[in-house]
């Protein structure tokens, strides 16, 4: 039976999403031509047996528009003759990507996939793409006559909902950058990020290859005197059970990053001398309530589960992205999952969250933590706006 097995999988370090951060000085498209040509050079092998480039990218606007997929793989010095695609399922862009890249594999279409992503948020700010507030709501109204609320909102209605208070989600915040931090002390991201040889704010040549949004100092007392960042007196009338409780600390940072996955056949693979390091075993796809639009989460990982028959605790590491603190809690709750196997490494609340590079940098974190521990199985999802989410189980060969 045919499998899909990845290869290789690497990411840059995280840069602040806004101006002056470490990768603020990087088109897009170089960001993720550098990480493309890394992951063909570093597995030694020739980049025309590429069948598809298939990418991640949420604000597909100024560089980041035209196919910047195909952009990048032409920056990378891929033949002309390698396609390459982009997609959009949100913050699951590149989890996506991944599962359209090994699902090709799996039917025979491709024997060579790279999936990837990339996001720019200090070049190309988050909504830019958008044309106006509540742009595209106008064709669902009849079906949600009061409105739909932002990601923000709905992270609120989940903290309330749950009865998650601002203590809880400040130390799961504090906990993120904890584990961030001593991963990242002990070595523990060096095999999967790609040094970007850049310039600062002033034209200093600077190597970036750590995550700069993760800050070892921070503690839950400190995180406590944030404020709130999404208060609406229109939102608190409509949903009582809001407590005010999301602020800038217990969220992602918006961030800089490009990830890439090297995907094929396990044949193919042997063919070429290549050691797989693990092989996709299930995915899912879900839709869930668009008002909460964080749950789908909830629903994608058991269906995820229930496709090869195993349980929650048959998984020994799980890859919740922190876009909130109460998604990864609620998630949590709902399945009963060990909270020491969630997020081992710390989330996107510490290593940030480049929109739609994050699938596969978390891809990346999640390989990487199965090697190193001795792990089987590990599990990934995150929840995408419009109420969707992705879930992928992979097993560590």
């Amino acid at each position: 039976m045919r499998s899909a097995v990845i290869v290789d999988v690497v990411r840059t370090a995280t840069g602040k999403g806004k101006p002056g951060g470490a990768l603020s000085n990087v088109h897009p498209a170089t960001l993720l031509a550098g990480v493309l040509a890394e992951l063909v050079a570093r597995n030694d092998i020739d980049p025309a047996l590429v069948d598809d480039v298939i990418g991640g990218c949420v604000s597909q606007s100024g560089e980041q528009t035209f196919n910047i997929s195909r952009t990048a793989a032409l920056a990378a010095g891929f033949p002309e003759s390698v396609p390459a695609t982009t997609v959009d399922r949100q913050c699951g862009s590149s989890q996506q990507a991944a599962h359209f890249a090994a699902q090709g594999v799996l039917s025979g279409v491709y024997d060579v996939a790279i999936a990837c992503g990339v996001e720019s948020m200090s070049r190309v700010p988050m909504f830019s793409s958008a044309q106006g507030k509540d742009a595209n709501q106008g064709p669902v109204a009849h079906r949600f006559p009061d409105g739909l609320v932002s990601q923000g909102i709905a992270a609120e209605i989940l903290a309330g909902r749950w009865k998650l208070d601002r203590d809880s989600l400040d130390e799961f915040a504090a906990r993120s950058h904890r584990l961030a931090a001593e991963t990242a002390a002990a070595g523990g991201f060096g095999r999967e990020i790609v040094a970007v040889d850049t310039v600062d704010a002033d034209g200093r040549p600077i190597r970036h290859d750590r995550d700069e949004t993760v800050r070892a100092s921070t503690t839950a007392a400190g995180l406590a005197g944030l404020k709130p960042a999404f208060t609406d007196p229109e939102m608190k009338a409509r949903f009582p059970e809001i407590d005010w409780s999301i602020t800038p600390g217990n969220s992602s940072p918006l961030s800089d990053g490009a990830s890439a996955a090297l995907i094929m056949s396990e044949e193919k693979a042997l063919a070429l001398g290549l050691t797989p390091r693990a092989r996709f075993h299930s995915f899912s796809v879900v839709g869930d309530d668009p008002l909460l639009m964080l749950t789908a989460v909830i629903p994608a990982t058991r269906k995820a589960l229930a496709r090869v028959n195993l349980s929650i605790d048959d998984i020994d590491a799980f890859e919740v992205n922190e876009a909130f603190a109460p998604v990864p809690l609620v998630w949590q709750h709902e399945l009963g999952a060990d909270p020491a196997k969630l997020n081992p490494r710390g989330g996107a609340i510490a290593l940030g969250h480049p929109l739609g590079a994050s699938g596969t940098r978390i891809l990346a974190t999640m390989v990487n933590h199965l090697e190193q521990t001795g792990g089987r199985y590990a599990l990934q999802t995150m929840c995408e706006a419009g109420g969707l989410a992705n879930a992928t189980i992979i097993e560590r060969i």
